[in-house]
């Protein structure tokens, strides 16, 4: 069975279109990786959980504020290319995220070295353009951004 993962997809309408609100994944693997890493806030649940419920628990630790109570849009679930499948859910809202702190792993590193650190989950997060989005997502989560935009009518 794969594992299955919930995130929110934040998004705003603003004068140039729309915007969304992802986040640049922390720790060593990612440090170098900007284009194709971003993510939406997200996290592992249980098949027991409910996704709506894991989704908001993982957006308030990972952006270190709760979701928005805004309309909320049910997205297909994609699969991402390790086998993750993502259960998505858009939601209108804005929200000033220069105070965003996320919740932290710890991590040996380097590895094999015996030494422990503690790194954040999400080390940045951004609002951004559709288009400057398709640029960073990871490309399993692409098509989150369609189902979004096929259901705002935006495409």
């Amino acid at each position: 069975m794969p594992k299955l993962s919930a995130g929110l997809l934040l998004y705003r309408i603003v004068d140039d279109g729309v915007e969304v609100l992802l986040g640049h994944p922390g720790g060593p693997f990612w440090a170098r990786k900007d284009d194709g890493a971003w993510s939406i806030p997200k996290g592992e649940y249980d098949p027991a959980e409910d996704p709506w419920a894991a989704a908001r628990r993982e957006f308030r630790e990972e952006i270190g504020f709760d979701a928005p109570d805004g309309p909320r849009i049910d997205l297909p679930p994609v699969r991402q290319a390790g086998g993750k499948v993502v259960t998505a859910f858009a939601v209108l809202g804005d929200l000033d995220v220069t105070e965003s702190v996320s919740n932290t792993f710890e991590l040996e590193w380097p590895r094999g070295s015996g030494r422990f650190r503690e790194f954040p989950e999400i080390d940045r997060v951004a609002w951004l353009s559709v288009d400057a989005a398709r640029v960073k997502l990871l490309k399993g989560q692409l098509l989150l951004l369609d189902g979004l935009l096929e259901r705002l009518d935006q495409r």
